[in-house]
């Protein structure tokens, strides 16, 4: 199952290990130098470093940077958790909405930038390539854009108003911030040429698992557009999602088996990560494969079996992420979904943590028979990020045609979407009303980084405050929070023209 990948890493000739201070330097391979011709192979070596900045979730740049659990730090489902509040204090910080340019998640900022850069160097081996097909070239350049898009998105999401190059920069590599609005239309840019033309199969063969699609170039474009409440193009986006509902290439597989190894590519997937169990060393802040997270989020010492699951096979780990109890209630009774998405142990069980509620994430939990990495376990889970699911199609479309009041297309009813993923869930229909499409959302996508993002957009902020003294979670939400403050070390390495302009509400 994780054919392609190990295929493109394999082709991988320099990224494995380079980076600089210079968050904006470009590396060509040494195959193809920046500009100059481009065989497949180099094509495929500057593709195969592309999709590896997806296996950097979780540790690189010597730092804990899952993009579940910074999404999901500043949402209503989880608290931060791990040893005190000062263990990852920049992880804390951001749960309570204090962040500051000297103390925040900035390998964020370093991962995604590095993959601009490869990003670019993959495009422009496309557009220098020689003896390769057109059909490949097509392919490989829309590949390509897709991961760019992607890896511009979570920089637009969390810092908005950033710096954005497509093209090797000149000593001293500092390039022109944009604003988030003009960062939204270069995505979309990229977004329409990956999704334009059928460059790209709507969903992968079984060999070609873990490869971009259409499909998962049409899920970015549902998040993003959605997320800039682009009303202009929500009746693009709902034909998407109508086509990829349609297709008959996807269909909701079992809720629970979705997490384990077997589940991976399942029917219900449309784009994963392809973490592999090799690679990761706390010395190597830029390699390898596997993923912290499952670790990360676990219980400290655990002994005991999952109570909600009757799982016994979870391992122990480091307990950051503790769910809210909240979360727990927000699920109905005989929700298939609840024992798949959230573990409870018995006290005595394992050693409680900071912010303990008993409750931890089940979905990328660390499991026995998801790590045989040779060394170094914890940083080398191989537990697949679900990037985008068939549900998540469902309920957009469902938001579209209700909340906002989009056209249905070709027969996608919202009421029938909505029941598909609720019958999966076990439970009865209920009305698409705005209020319980929302909620459906939560529950579905518990753990999966969704939350956040979507009470953002919805204007639902005032669902994040709290004053849960019991749990040192004390917050306010202010506007100006959307954004993180642009990290301070990145600022200082700009001058002139291209000075990075610090965040409103930042000093």
């Amino acid at each position: 199952m994780n054919k392609y990948i190990r295929i493109l890493l394999i082709a991988t000739l320099v990224f494995a290990s380079s980076c600089s201070d210079d968050f904006l330097t470009i590396y060509p391979t040494s195959s193809q130098e920046a500009g100059g011709e481009a065989t497949e192979g180099a094509i495929l070596a500057n593709l195969g470093s592309c999709y590896q900045v997806l296996l950097f979730d979780s540790y690189a740049d010597y730092q804990y940077n899952s993009i579940v659990l910074m999404s999901d730090l500043r949402s209503d489902d989880i608290f931060k958790g791990g040893g005190d509040a000062g263990d990852q204090a920049q992880l804390y910080r951001l749960s309570q909405f204090d962040a500051s340019a000297q103390e925040l998640p900035g390998g964020l900022w370093n991962i995604y930038y590095s993959g601009i850069s490869r990003t670019n160097n993959a495009i422009s081996a496309c557009e220098n390539a020689i003896g390769v097909s057109e059909e490949n070239v097509n392919q490989y350049s829309a590949e390509a854009h897709f991961l760019r898009a992607y890896y511009v998105h979570w920089l637009w999401k969390f810092w908005g108003n950033i710096p954005y190059f497509e093209e090797d920069l000149p000593d001293p590599y500092m390039s022109e911030q944009y604003t988030a609005d003009e960062i939204y239309t270069q995505i979309i840019e990229d977004l329409d040429y990956a999704i334009d033309g059928d460059k790209l199969p709507l969903q992968t063969s079984p060999q070609n698992d873990g490869r971009a699609t259409k499909a998962a170039a049409m899920m970015l474009k549902a998040r993003v557009v959605m997320y800039q409440q682009d009303q202009s193009k929500y009746g693009e986006v709902m034909a998407d999602m109508a086509e990829i509902i349609n297709s008959g290439e996807f269909e909701l597989a079992d809720y629970a088996s979705i997490w384990t190894r077997a589940g991976e590519f399942g029917t219900g997937s449309i784009f994963e990560a392809n973490q592999l169990p090799d690679g990761k060393d706390w010395g190597a802040a830029w390699q390898g494969y596997g993923t912290n997270l499952p670790a990360f989020i676990s219980p400290n010492e655990l002994s005991g079996v999952d109570q909600l699951s009757g799982i016994a096979e979870y391992k122990g780990g480091w307990g950051f992420g503790p769910v809210r109890t909240q979360t727990v209630e927000i699920f109905e009774e005989d929700d298939a979904r609840l024992p798949a998405s959230i573990n409870y142990f018995e006290d005595g069980t394992y050693t409680p943590r900071f912010q303990n509620t008993g409750y931890f994430m089940a979905k990328y939990a660390a499991r026995e028979d998801y790590n045989e990495a040779p060394y170094t376990q914890d940083l080398n889970y191989e537990n697949n990020v679900r990037l985008f699911r068939y549900a998540e199609a469902l309920l957009n479309a469902t938001e579209l045609i209700t909340i906002h009041g989009v056209a249905t297309v070709d027969g996608v009813s919202a009421q029938n979407c909505l029941d598909m993923v609720r019958q999966r869930a076990g439970l009865g229909s209920i009305p698409a009303t705005a209020e319980n499409i929302k909620l459906e959302r939560r529950r579905e996508f518990v753990g999966e980084g969704m939350r956040f993002w979507d009470l953002v957009r919805w204007g639902d902020t005032q669902e994040l405050n709290d004053n849960l003294t019991e749990y040192s979670s004390v917050r306010t939400w202010e506007p100006y929070m959307k954004y993180l403050p642009i990290p301070q070390s990145e600022i200082d390495k700009t001058e002139g023209e291209f000075k990075l302009q610090q965040n409103e509400g930042y000093n």
